[in-house]
């Protein structure tokens, strides 16, 4: 009876499974032609506010005498919808990898799009302003403009840093510099010039910091989602389904030591107490009941550890998506983290470095790093071996500490040397 209850209950979750996959398998090979034809629809919302709205010119306060809430509002959905053709497209760039489709319809939409977004992809897209407020929306399609400029002085424009090593002149150059930035203080367009570097430096630092949240959420989030509704079922009802209660022998001496302390537990409490003794056979039963709650427990335990694996692979492979569609923001990032470092004083840098250094590399760093391979072991199902702990601690820190030593010696020394003397003075 409870075989039979068993095959029919595993007959209903691979029938649900299949169903699933099915769907997903539809869901995934429409997935191109979903993605085009939804970047298709915003691009024709944008050309009907065009020709509606603005004379068939693009959304822009030069093709029409709107007010400032009013060109606000038409430019939030403009930013919309360009941002949609955005994500959509990368979802079919990403698609068709995979799946093949029709180029019948697929070329004609993707002509039209190019069509409707090229106005929004020039050089001039961001005019002259007057007010922050109008015109700090566009500022993303001129970040983009500029990311795809390829020259030495567009890369110059996005990331706004001077090299590192320049050649040595007669004069000082901060001399120069200070010259420069008085005769630019005093030119004709200063202040438009400022409004629209401050405007530009800012949605840069939105887009990193919007970029690193993605960067951390997005794996985490998949990780755990991809556990919970399509790893850990299919291992649980089918695949470790009254078998491998045990992934490996530290979990198998970890249950049987538990339920011996168990066992010992009850007779210890059965010989304090004045109530009448509890027979072998009560006994019996009940270490026998706790063995299968303990088996039970350690089979969910095997589970997970087993889903863990895949779980991770997913939210690897999401991590790699994020990186590969967004090739762009990680310039803003970079540019953005160039700034706060550089930002830092000299005893802040070597602070900096000395903890990290002590945390990774420093005398009580393989305790850290005992607990931390510990914990990897145990999150994927692996037997935490003593000796690859202890070998992995004896190799790993000392060539991390010798790759530290390397750069503080050769990149350091020549960014910022009154770094290195502080770092030097601290470390003493």
């Amino acid at each position: 009876m409870k075989r039979s209850f068993l095959n029919q209950k595993t007959k209903f979750i691979s029938d649900q499974l299949s169903k699933n996959w099915h769907s997903f398998n539809n869901w995934f090979s429409t997935t191109p032609e979903r993605a085009i034809l939804e970047a298709y629809e915003a691009a024709q919302a944008i050309q009907k506010i065009e020709n509606e709205q603005f004379d068939g010119q693009k959304i822009s306060h030069e093709f029409a005498d709107y007010s400032e809430n009013v060109m606000a509002f038409w430019e939030g959905n403009l930013n919309r919808n360009l941002a949609l053709i955005k994500l959509r497209l990368a979802e079919f760039q990403l698609g068709i990898k995979f799946v093949d489709i029709s180029e019948n319809d697929v070329l004609s939409k993707l002509q039209f799009i190019d069509t409707v977004i090229y106005k929004y992809n020039q050089k001039n897209i961001i005019s002259a302003p007057s007010i922050i407020n109008n015109d700090e929306k566009k500022d993303d399609n001129q970040d983009e403009i500029l990311i795809n400029r390829n020259s030495d002085i567009d890369n110059e424009e996005i990331l706004k840093e001077p090299p590192v090593t320049q050649k040595t002149g007669v004069f000082p150059r901060s001399i120069g510099r200070t010259f420069n930035r008085i005769a630019n203080d005093f030119a004709p367009q200063a202040e438009e010039t400022f409004v629209k570097k401050y405007r530009t430096s800012r949605n840069r630092t939105r887009r990193a910091i919007k970029f690193l949240l993605l960067l951390i959420i997005i794996p985490l989030l998949t990780q755990h989602f991809s556990k919970e509704f399509l790893v850990q079922p299919i291992f649980s009802n089918l695949i470790y389904k009254d078998t491998h209660i045990f992934v490996n022998a530290d979990m198998e001496a970890q249950a049987l030591n538990e339920l011996k302390q168990f066992e010992k537990k009850l007779k210890f409490q059965n010989l304090l107490t004045k109530a009448p003794e509890i027979s072998p056979e009560n006994i019996k039963l009940q270490v026998k009941n706790k063995a299968l709650e303990i088996a039970e427990e350690f089979h969910s335990k095997s589970s997970s550890a087993i889903s863990n694996l895949f779980a991770d692979i997913f939210s690897v492979v999401a991590f790699a998506i994020v990186i590969a569609v967004s090739k762009k923001d990680i310039v803003f990032l970079q540019s953005l983290l160039d700034k706060i470092v550089y930002g830092l004083s000299d005893s802040a840098k070597a602070f900096i470095i000395i903890l990290v250094t002590d945390i990774f590399v420093g005398f009580h760093s393989p305790h850290g790093w005992e607990i931390l391979l510990e914990g990897l072991a145990n999150h994927l199902g692996l037997p935490a071996s003593r000796n690859a702990i202890f070998l992995f601690i004896a190799t790993f820190p000392v060539i991390l500490n010798t790759i530290f030593k390397y750069w503080i010696f050769r990149y350091l020394s020549r960014l910022s040397p009154s770094a290195l003397a502080t770092l030097k003075e601290m470390d003493e």
